[in-house]
């Protein structure tokens, strides 16, 4: 099968953290969410993903091609959102366009200012003077406006109102109805992934913790509620992270039918989100 992304044993070290050894891959027509908590190598990987820093070990192919070999011809294919913005303050909204899209072979015009139009966006007005999700929507219309196959976003909705989150969400999701195109997509917004994801790449600690579609993921884990007369030390050890109050616990569990087996009716098992997944995986 051809990957648009193949991460392979993706190795980077710092003096106080390491990016150890994880994999991952992504079909065309398929969004990934990649979730994880501050530090976890989030940004890290996706630098490594576009060449910005240099790998210490591993594998990454970008359209079945080594992303440093071919790094000219796998970033015109690119479209690439990140939370801090790269472009000169300066200059107006056209100007830029004008610069960036001097660096793409299959640049749209049409579909850039189409963009603009949707996003509200005048054309004249200086970088300076938007707001930081003007900003986003113009770096969006950048990223959608040369044909890219593969968008790779860092944080996109991270400080932005959730009525235009649900905008870029929209967005997204009609990208991948061609589904030669493929979105790679870092938050940590777990509820932006539940109505768009396909897969889920869990990291924690630069390690990767799962990397599975996310029907099945959130088919898997449970949370469970119950009393505190009913944890031991053995117990506890059944579940992956637990929370106690003084009325009682929560805990996350990927095993379902051994804590029927366990409990019977004496505690509430409910769906877990990606956001309880994710907090209590790292709470363990």
């Amino acid at each position: 099968m051809d990957y648009i992304l193949e991460v392979k044993d993706l190795r980077k070290e710092f003096k106080n953290f390491t990016l150890d050894n994880i994999s991952f891959k992504l079909e065309p027509g398929y969004i990934m969410g990649f979730i994880g908590p501050n530090g976890a190598g989030k940004s890290t990987t996706i630098k490594l993903i576009m060449n910005l820093l240099k790998k210490d070990g591993g594998e990454i192919k970008i359209f079945g091609k080594e992303h440093i070999k071919y790094e000219k011809e796998v970033k015109n294919r690119i479209g690439f959102v990140y939370d801090e913005n790269y472009y000169y303050e300066d200059l107006t909204i056209n100007s830029m366009k004008n610069i960036v899209a001097s660096f793409y072979s299959n640049w749209d015009d049409n579909k850039f200012y189409q963009y603009i139009k949707e996003f509200d966006l005048n054309p004249k007005a200086k970088i300076k003077t938007l707001s930081k999700g003007m900003k986003m929507k113009f770096s969006l219309a950048v990223a959608l406006s040369h044909n890219a196959d593969l968008i790779i976003m860092d944080e996109p909705t991270s400080g932005l109102d959730p009525v235009f989150r649900r905008e870029i969400l929209d967005i997204l999701y009609s990208v991948i109805q061609d589904d030669t195109k493929s979105i790679f997509f870092s938050t940590h917004i777990t509820t932006d992934l539940e109505k768009v994801a396909d897969y889920i790449t869990f990291i924690n600690k630069g390690k990767i913790v799962f990397s599975e579609a996310k029907d099945d993921i959130l088919q898997n884990y449970a949370m469970v509620k119950g009393g505190l007369d009913l944890l031991d030390k053995d117990i506890r050890k059944e579940f992956i992270g637990l929370r106690e109050t003084s009325v009682g616990f929560e805990a996350l569990t990927d095993d379902v039918g051994k804590i029927r087996n366990l409990f019977g009716e004496k505690v509430l098992i409910e769906r877990a989100s990606l956001e309880d997944i994710m907090v209590y995986t790292v709470r363990r």
